[in-house]
């Protein structure tokens, strides 16, 4: 009895024991994958940060129009909506790791030959090869992420993603605008260079080969009419009302626009394994992640441009004071990350699109009230606030996507997810560089007002966002969530059919 009463407790030692070992093996192993796809977008926030608070002393030393300067930004996220079509067929022909590792060399290459641009033409080229590396970086980082972690655990994870990666942005705009003042703006690319390398290390140690049995044959045609869609598509929203070029020219590229991606759409239908898999989109939450999340990120990603500009041509501030005052929107989006959880927890998905939407909205709103008199405490404090709203839907948009999106699938939902993420965002900066072009009529430098008047039309759009989440389940992402009463009724309503008849 003795010998057997006290075997008991020793197996149930040993069972536990290798229970939590296994899980605190997983869990450290989760959180290290998380932080190495993290170095990759900490490096793509801090890139996008720092150029923005650069664009006014990159103008001037090249001689063009500040608020033309946009196209350096929009050329970057052109390149990335176009080449991301081939990033999942990639991932998983080659491999997650080795086309991770690659993606983060061309896009630390397409760093140096930014920093060594003379002219804006050059750098416009050196944006394209950086996109091309980031095409790959985002989705494929994301992928690695999805196929590691279980859905329970994703919204954890992907903290742990964007936290680090969200100190690109907190530290980038001061950073930005001390190398412009005191240095020269040709650094703010040559430091990601140290980032890239510690990226493709660790991804070389860390990460799975990651490959799949058979990713199907490549679609290069269809990578073609996308990007000539794309890019087309970019342009007339770029050249539309600007007197740059002829009229002929924009209507030329609507037609070209329209021609490409008819012709896609026809090709798609007939692939088993199309590039860009639209019949996702039949999927709820992935449909109403994209199309809502499309509309807020409009309004969202005119502001890098937008704010960096007003505060130093509409108020006269330097680039370093600039930065100083524009990263407050980071500190908050950082400061948000760690109760996100908890937040969808308590809410679901549903109410916290919707209620945080409007509020967004608003706060973006709000800049358009911003002055020069203003004291620096409360522009800090609206734009922290600002960043704190935006981080909980940025997190909320990108974990529901994936909710009834099936393991067989996630590669080519990731693929879509980002591209039409990228576009949207493109968007937000071309439209807004538009409406600053008409609001400024008749004045070389644009004035606060006329700043004030692209932040109401962009805040307008992403507006939109908000009752479009009514759409979504109450239900929605409850397994992600832990949120109880969708726990609750996802049990209950588990033999309705996932996808839209």
């Amino acid at each position: 009895m003795r010998a057997g009463g006290s075997e008991a407790p020793l197996k149930e030692q040993k069972f536990f024991g290798s229970f939590f070992q296994k899980r605190t093996a997983f869990f450290s192993h989760q959180r290290l994958i998380a932080i190495i796809v993290a170095c990759a977008l900490f490096m793509q926030n801090l890139d996008s940060t720092v150029i923005a608070t650069a664009l006014p002393t990159m103008a001037h030393d090249f001689g063009v129009d500040p608020v033309h300067m946009n196209v350096a930004l929009t050329a970057y996220l052109i390149a990335i909506a176009v080449f991301i079509p081939a990033s999942g067929w990639m991932a998983d022909r080659f491999g997650t790791k080795r086309v991770f590792c690659i993606a983060i060399a061309v896009f630390t290459l397409g760093s140096v030959l930014c920093g060594l641009s003379p002219s804006l033409a050059t750098l416009v080229c050196a944006r394209v090869l950086q996109g091309a590396g980031g095409a790959m970086m985002l989705p494929v980082g994301r992928l690695v992420l999805l196929r590691s972690v279980p859905k329970d655990q994703l919204i954890g994870a992907m903290a742990w993603v964007t936290m680090p990666a969200l100190i690109g942005p907190v530290i980038g705009p001061p950073v930005g605008g001390f190398i412009v003042t005191y240095l020269s703006w040709h650094w703010i690319f040559y430091i990601n260079v140290p980032f890239g390398a510690l990226g493709i290390v660790l991804a070389a140690r860390f990460f799975g080969a990651g490959a799949q049995p058979d990713p199907g044959r490549f679609d290069a045609m269809g990578l073609g009419l996308a990007g000539v869609a794309l890019a087309s598509f970019m342009g007339v929203l770029e050249l539309a009302g600007r007197g740059l070029v002829a009229p002929v020219v924009v209507w030329g590229l609507a037609g070209l626009c329209v021609a490409a991606a008819a012709a896609y759409v026809r090709r798609a239908r007939a692939q088993a394994m199309p590039l860009l898999d639209f019949s996702l989109l039949r999927v709820p939450t992935f449909m109403v992640s994209v199309v809502a999340g499309s509309l807020f990120r409009i309004g969202v990603g005119a502001v890098p441009f937008l704010l960096p500009l007003m505060i130093q041509l509409g108020f006269g501030r330097s680039a370093a004071q600039s930065g100083m005052i524009t990263f407050a929107s980071a500190v908050g989006a950082l400061g948000m990350k760690p109760i996100t959880t908890s937040v969808l927890r308590r809410w679901g998905f549903r109410t916290t699109l919707v209620a945080n939407g409007v509020f967004c909205a608003l706060s973006l709103a709000s800049y358009a009230a911003f002055r020069p008199g203003w004291p620096v405490a409360a522009l800090y404090a609206a734009l922290a606030l600002g960043g704190v709203l935006r981080s909980l839907q940025f997190t909320a948009f990108n974990a529901v996507a994936y909710a009834d999106v099936e393991a067989a699938r996630m590669s080519a939902a990731t693929t879509l997810y980002a591209m039409l993420q990228q576009v949207s965002l493109t968007i937000g900066i071309s439209v807004s560089a538009f409406v600053l072009h008409l609001a400024r009529s008749g004045h070389a430098v644009p004035r606060p007002e006329d700043f004030g008047v692209a932040f109401l039309v962009v805040a307008g759009v992403s507006a939109m966002a908000a009752p479009l989440c009514l759409l979504l389940r109450r239900d929605a992402g409850g397994e992600m969530s832990g949120n109880t009463a969708s726990k609750q009724s996802f049990f209950e309503k588990k033999d309705q059919k996932t996808f839209i008849s």
